[in-house]
């Protein structure tokens, strides 16, 4: 039985580099597929990981109609068992829903990958939609990590290395430009520096307000008490 199957994390937790392996793997067994995605941090018609892996890939535009093009391909004898969907959060929610008329019609495995919330920890329309239609959803076992060592869960979108919580939901960034000027970037970060609107940068920089600093310093553990002093 074919599957919609849609893989999901943070930034930084894989997702490209298993999307390539997948279609790789696939691939290799005498299958034939097709790779989508779309804003791609190296830009348009790619698919790259930030292992500095990369291959052609068809780009996802507002206006691509999944059914059409898989018929397309076939009308014309290319054979196509399997989807690779990068970036999937950006596809539209009816986008998501021919995916799943494809598995369910043509019998075509689709592998989605994709962030499920955005900087303000808000669902993607598209991620949403995959959630919600999915065989089967996976949460990838690679962790991404905040910059204070714990598991990383949320995303942080950064101008100049601060956070902002306001903007469009799409803005294409990437982590390498975290702290670069006024540059749009991204960072990866724990529930608990998220809410406090913590950067590695602003953490670094002692830029945070004293009554965040005080919260932090609050949560570390008490220092043993009872000893004489000068020990």
């Amino acid at each position: 039985m074919a599957e919609l199957a849609f893989f999901s994390g943070t930034m930084d937790c894989g997702k490209s580099t298993l999307a390539l392996q997948m279609d790789h793997n696939h691939a290799a067994r005498g299958r034939g597929g097709v790779i989508f995605t779309r804003n791609d941090r190296a830009g348009t018609d790619v698919l790259s990981s930030r292992l500095g892996l990369r291959v052609d890939a068809f780009e996802v535009r507002d206006d691509t109609n999944f059914w059409d093009e898989v018929v397309r391909r076939r009308t014309r004898g290319d054979r196509v068992d399997y989807l690779i969907c990068d970036e999937a959060q950006f596809y539209s929610p009816e986008q998501v829903e021919q995916l799943a008329r494809i598995v369910d019609e043509m019998g075509i495995d689709v592998y989605a990958f994709g962030i499920t919330s955005d900087f303000r920890t808000r669902l993607f329309p598209g991620s949403a939609r995959l959630v919600e239609l999915a065989d089967r959803v996976e949460v990838l076992q690679v962790r991404a990590l905040c910059w204070c060592g714990a598991r990383a869960t949320h995303n942080a979108r950064t101008v100049g290395g601060r956070m902002v919580v306001e903007g469009a939901q799409v803005v294409v960034g990437d982590t390498d430009l975290a702290a670069a000027g006024d540059e749009v970037g991204y960072e990866v970060l724990c529930r608990r520096h998220h809410m406090r609107k913590m950067t590695a940068q602003s953490a670094q920089s002692g830029s945070t307000s004293p009554a965040t600093l005080a919260l932090d310093l609050g949560a570390l553990p008490a220092p043993p008490t009872g000893g004489r002093s000068g020990d």
